[in-house]
């Protein structure tokens, strides 16, 4: 075949630059919308709720309520990041810090479906889906273990609450992070805000603040859903290179790596979906994947901490929101992998999950619907009428 100046490999590399150029653009652009959506929410539910705040969240002055918040909108959603970056934007609106860490805490569990349906690709085969199964629900165990610890020692000391409020405040008043006096991110994404903010006024009260609480969500959406495509392409296969070289080289390893990859893709469900396949091919055992999985958990709080640099008001209580995620995710790694038994836990009872799926695998869809959607909706409506 003669080569035209079409299909020259010089045309060919000029044009893949430019759409890597354009996709890194694009990148950005995306993220800056995701910033100023988190301040669009902060401004626009303080604006509709007013004084009337604390009432909005009566209900969820029952924690196992605001985890239930957390759990079903993430499942629903499939995007923990997402999900945390509302929150975000809902704490710097009023929202109190209290009310949103368990709603924050079930994001965590909400988060773990996708790699479950991730998993029902083996299926046909029952080997092959034993192994995936495991490989997605130890997530699932890890998580709710997690949630059995630390919920009620929260509800007990607070310690989350106030160790993140001790950070934030620390990280402020050492002007770390120049959210006081001139922060560049807010800087550049204000004049946006203002701007969706004037072409509300025309909407009487509170129709202009939901409105701006909309818009927001709608730009959270918007920003997670391209930003995970464009880094899919951009970054999947050094995400990849990384995740082989690290697993099977000990439990630090896979962390960092799950922690780096997750950073990179900007979603934990898609860090930990790509291993599931692995698992059921048999090129990575349980214990290979269990420390990577850890590490996604810690990778996907950056979304948070990001969208909290953008609000204008209430940036402290923004940040502290944002440092409990982290902290919340730490500390659940080192507790629960850093006791033997508490770290054999989820792999025992993912093993045995698995096994009893393969065997009947339409326990499988069930175990999905009852545990993201049908559980946490029915404790929902009965935690409301308590």
């Amino acid at each position: 075949m003669i080569e035209t100046p079409e299909n020259s490999p010089e045309i060919l590399e000029s044009r893949s630059k430019i759409y890597t150029t354009l996709s890194w653009l694009g990148v950005i652009i995306l993220i800056y919308l995701l910033i100023a959506a988190t301040g669009l929410i902060s401004t626009g539910f303080a604006t509709s709720a007013g004084k009337q705040a604390q009432e909005l969240f009566e209900f969820a002055r029952n924690p196992f309520a605001g985890l239930l918040v957390g759990t079903l909108c993430t499942a629903l959603i499939q995007s923990s990041s997402t999900v945390t970056s509302i929150i975000v934007g809902l704490v710097a609106g009023g929202l109190p810090v209290a009310i949103a860490i368990p709603m924050v805490m079930g994001s965590n569990i909400g988060t773990t479906i996708t790699n479950t349906i991730v998993s029902l690709g083996h299926v046909k085969n029952t080997d092959e889906f034993q192994k995936a199964f495991a490989a997605a629900t130890i997530h699932d165990f890890f998580n709710l273990i997690s949630v059995i610890i630390f919920l009620p020692l929260e509800l007990a000391t607070h310690f989350l609450e106030k160790f993140g409020l001790f950070l934030a405040d620390f990280l402020v008043g050492r002007e770390l992070i120049n959210i006081e006096n001139f922060n560049p991110i807010q800087a550049t994404t204000q004049p946006l805000i203002i701007l969706i903010e004037n072409s509300t006024h025309i909407l009487p009260s509170p129709l202009d603040g939901i409105a701006l609480v909309l818009v927001g969500i709608g730009l959270i959406f918007l920003a997670i859903f391209y930003l995970g495509k464009l880094l899919k392409i951009l970054m999947i296969d050094k995400a990849k290179n990384m995740l082989h070289l690290a697993l099977g080289k000990g439990a630090i390893s896979g962390m960092l790596s799950g922690t780096l990859v997750t950073m990179l893709v900007q979603s934990s469900s898609t860090t930990t979906s790509l291993i599931v396949p692995l698992a059921g091919n048999g090129l990575l055992t349980l214990e290979e994947i269990y420390p990577f999985t850890l590490g996604a958990n810690i990778g996907t709080c950056i979304t948070a901490l990001l969208a909290a640099t953008a609000v204008v008001t209430n940036q402290v209580a923004a940040l502290e929101i944002a440092m409990v995620h982290l902290l919340y995710n730490l500390l659940g790694t080192i507790t629960i992998y850093g006791i033997p038994f508490l770290r054999n836990t989820p792999i025992w009872s993912a093993k045995n999950l698995a096994k009893i799926a393969s065997d009947r695998k339409y326990l499988a869809i069930i175990y999905i619907i009852a545990t993201f959607f049908f559980l946490p909706a029915t404790l929902l409506i009965f935690t409301k009428n308590l």
